[in-house]
């Protein structure tokens, strides 16, 4: 049947994304999977870039909905699922393209080129600057690099955070101005 799609296997339980939580590993293995399975999806369905561009990634609200789509295929095409999932899936699946071709127009971005989705500033707020376009040189090294650099702010925060966590523990226990327990205190994991 041409390109396949093989991801999304495993004994995980199956469950909505919120790419807000994830952490950097949990969002490498997602970022790569919705990768896969949307070029999958292209594909085997013939998408056009108007229903879904080549930066898919860069625009939250398609990101959104295509991890919703590919949670809810996942689920209709379980071994467990119910023999009239997979139909039930393709009738999300139509409403679901009409919102990817809204989001797309929306967003601008188009087979070649890109911008960021235009915000609107309400009132009170400092104008939104103007958005810039972009060629698109090559799809898949925009993507590892887009990939790359939300890791890294990932890890960014996952360190502040534990960085607080651990000094929040020092201060509990006493020894702010300890320089030894503060340095036992940094390496503190981020269950405390």
């Amino acid at each position: 049947m041409g390109t396949t799609y093989e991801g999304g296997g495993g004994d995980e339980i199956l469950r909505p994304i919120n790419w807000n939580l994830l952490t950097a590993e949990e969002a490498e293995s997602e970022w790569l999977d919705l990768n896969a399975w949307v070029g999958w999806l292209r594909f085997a369905y013939g998408l056009q870039p108007a229903t879904i561009p080549p930066l898919w990634h860069r625009h939250d609200e398609l990101v959104w909905e295509l991890s919703a789509l590919h949670t809810a295929w996942l689920s209709a095409y379980d071994p467990e699922a119910p023999p009239g999932a997979p139909l039930a899936w393709h009738r999300e699946f139509v409403e679901a393209r009409h919102r990817l071709r809204d989001w797309v127009s929306t967003c601008g971005t188009k087979l070649d080129r890109d911008r960021p989705t235009r915000q609107a500033t309400w009132p009170g707020e400092p104008p939104a600057a103007a958005p810039v376009e972009r060629a698109i040189e090559n799809r898949d090294i925009d993507f590892k690099e887009f990939v790359r650099n939300d890791l890294a702010t990932r890890r960014r925060l996952e360190d502040e955070v534990a960085h607080e966590r651990a000094r929040d523990l020092v201060d509990r226990l006493g020894g702010a101005g300890e320089p030894s327990l503060w340095r036992f205190g940094s390496q503190l994991s981020t269950d405390t």
